[in-house]
Order: structure tokens, then C-alpha cells, then sequence
């Protein structure tokens, strides 16, 4: 799967890209049909402490799945994505179980 991070306004640090990287390669164990993932990280300018905002989008054959989360840290909303979107592509594989 491809992996595009794409973060307008601030460097992204390495570690990040490669947390990234990680939790979303466990995504096809419940899916392994991802095509790739876009990754979008803003920053909100409020004095809200949840002021980061992450959106992933998956891309798999006949469709597109998105979740997205604010929270204080980018890994938090990362971890908080993956689960949102692991739902996702079980709901998804389990219709696909139904209609075959």
C-alpha cells in the first residue's frame, strides 16, 4: 500500500511518517486490497488542547473510506482513525462475505 502524508503549514518529524506508516500497515490484515492512503494532518489555530486534526483516506477497489478525528496529539488521532477505519473494512469485507 502507498502512503502519502500530506501536511500543509509544518514539517512533519520522521518518527510521525513512520508511526503512520506502521499503524496503517495493520490495516491489511483485515483488508488486503488497499490501493493507497492519503494522510492529512492540520493544525487549527484555537486554544482548544484537541487542536489536531488528522483525515485518512483509503482507497480500495470500488470505493473510498474516510475517517477523521481531532485530538491534543497527532498519534492519538492517528490510533483513533485506524480504529474508526478497521470498522470500516470489516463492515466492508463482511458484506462482501454476504453477497458472494
Amino acid at each position: 500500500m502507498k502512503v502519502n502524508v500530506q501536511n500543509p503549514n509544518f514539517i512533519v518529524d520522521e518518527k510521525l511518517v513512520g508511526f503512520i506508516n506502521k499503524r496503517l500497515s495493520k490495516l491489511e490484515v483485515f483488508y488486503d486490497r488497499i490501493i493507497y492512503a492519503d494522510v492529512f494532518l492540520k493544525i487549527q489555530k484555537t486554544s482548544n488542547k484537541e487542536n489536531k486534526i488528522i483525515e485518512i483516506l483509503l482507497s480500495i477497489p470500488g470505493d473510498d473510506l474516510i475517517a477523521k478525528k481531532e485530538a491534543k496529539t497527532f498519534e492519538e488521532g492517528v490510533d483513533e482513525c485506524i480504529n474508526a477505519l478497521e470498522k470500516q473494512l470489516k463492515r466492508r469485507k463482511q458484506k462482501e462475505r454476504t453477497f458472494s
